[in-house]
């Protein structure tokens, strides 16, 4: 049996919460009932699992949304970001202050996965000579699993190469349980053997799914390196919650304070200014205080956008992303966030990140095009679901080919479809699952998944 699951977004507390640790508690309660059921085989006899693989499919650990990040300003003696120069002393330095901090915060969290990788969690009765389950001994097997992580575009700097990030790695590893080696954790299954040998039983392909998203994912560059999301996240989702804090706490309403800190659950990202302009509202923030606020955003986001990293992804003669973020800033400067929020919404039309399915890409796959997979399977875009390929007439069964999406373990605030300009969010916490089978596992079924959601 394989369970895929993916962001988590486990992040050191700086930056609004992760989902609690009670979800963890569930999900290894119905590790152990999914094992039971996938022991009964296709002939209706019971034989106990020999082992289960759990595939992490990136963004789990989120070491972006840190503020730890912001501890030194650009020209700064030992100034790092994300986008700074990795093979630099001080870039290593900071990603293991930043895993350290993420480990203890969901200490509680990572427990329960290591518990389960220690074979722990998962233990079933024997079978008598039947082929059923004897309940009536006090035998039970303990059930091998190995915990497999792949990453995503929060967690890339794990896929970075060299000896203090294996460090790094390692102490990762060890405190998850993972059965990953010390080196780059692959963000593709082409980078691991064990991950070819383990799809090609399940009939799967899996990727985190960032390659399809340009904010996200530089095709030229490839996973090791940052993009404009990185910068965005850091500098704008991060930073901006402090800076309105350090400068406008004492006179802003609290309600509104604890709003900025959620900026990082926003879905999508780009749909920031409408959250700040509906948090503004919903808190009756006066006009005069709201040009405080909005002075803080201009000031803050002309520096986001002066970077050079900024300025090096602005592509001349042609409307980009950095184009449309420049338009947002320079538009504070005279207009209301209302306007602001216009521009977000048409942004958000243009460079399509309206887009909520990938099963599109799904379709270009190389393991979809040959039929080596009978499952396609991303993460990254938060949304659960299952998309029908194809079906292959053959005998004495057809063959379907499936999309599906590992959704996230995450609290958020989405965006409403509808009247996006309204700027209304939605707040809950979901949690979703990914099951395959093997052989005559689980009664002969290839597939299931659970998504549930719970609100605040």
């Amino acid at each position: 049996m394989l369970i895929v699951i993916s962001d988590l977004h486990l992040v050191d507390g700086t930056c609004a919460k992760p989902i609690s640790a009670s979800a963890f508690r569930l999900f290894a309660a119905r590790l152990n009932e999914m094992a039971f059921n996938a022991s009964w085989r296709a002939d209706q006899s019971y034989r106990p699992l020999d082992g289960i693989d759990i595939l992490l499919l990136g963004d789990i650990l989120d070491p972006q949304h840190s503020t730890l990040w912001l501890d030194t300003n650009p020209g700064d003696a030992g100034y790092v970001r994300p986008w700074t120069d990795f093979h630099a002393p001080q870039y290593a330095e900071k990603l293991n202050a930043i895993n350290q901090a993420i480990l203890k915060y969901n200490a509680e969290a990572i427990e329960i996965l290591r518990h389960i990788a220690d074979g722990k969690a998962v233990r079933l009765p024997p079978a008598d000579k039947r082929g059923r389950a004897a309940f009536d001994t006090q035998e039970q097997a303990a059930v091998p699993v190995r915990i497999h992580y792949m990453s995503g575009n929060h967690d890339w700097y794990y896929h970075i190469p060299g000896p203090a990030f294996d460090r790094i790695r390692q102490e990762t590893i060890r405190a998850m349980g993972l059965v990953n080696p010390s080196t780059p954790f692959p963000h593709e299954v082409k980078e691991s053997e064990t991950l070819q040998r383990l799809f090609a039983a399940h009939k799967v392909y899996a990727q985190h799914g960032d390659l399809y998203d340009s904010f996200n994912y530089n095709k030229d560059k490839g996973r090791d390196a940052a993009t404009l999301g990185d910068v965005f996240a850091v500098e704008v989702l991060n930073r901006f919650p402090v800076e309105a804090q350090q400068r406008l706490g004492q006179e802003m309403p609290t309600g509104i304070m604890d709003s900025l800190r959620e900026l990082v659950n926003v879905r999508p990202a780009l749909a920031t200014p409408l959250w700040i302009s509906s948090q503004l509202r919903q808190n009756n923030v006066s006009l005069a205080e709201q040009k405080k606020i909005k002075e803080v955003w201009d000031e803050m986001s002309n520096e986001f956008l002066a970077l050079p990293f900024v300025r090096a992804a602005d592509r001349k003669f042609k409307l980009d992303l950095v184009d449309g973020l420049e338009l947002i800033v320079k538009l504070t400067d005279r207009f209301s966030f209302k306007t602001i929020d216009d521009v977000v919404v048409w942004m958000r039309k243009q460079f399509g990140s309206d887009e909520i399915t990938f099963a599109k890409h799904a379709l270009r796959e190389d393991a979809f095009l040959n039929r080596s997979a009978q499952f396609i399977v991303y993460g990254h875009t938060h949304h659960h679901e299952i998309v029908p390929l194809d079906s292959i007439p053959t005998t004495p069964h057809p063959t379907n080919q499936i999309y599906l999406n590992s959704g996230t373990w995450h609290p958020y605030y989405d965006l409403a479809v509808f009247k996006p300009e309204e700027q209304k969010f939605v707040p809950y916490q979901v949690l979703t699952y990914l099951s395959f089978f093997k052989e005559d596992e689980r009664e002969g079924r290839r597939f299931e998944t659970w998504s549930g959601a719970f609100s605040d």
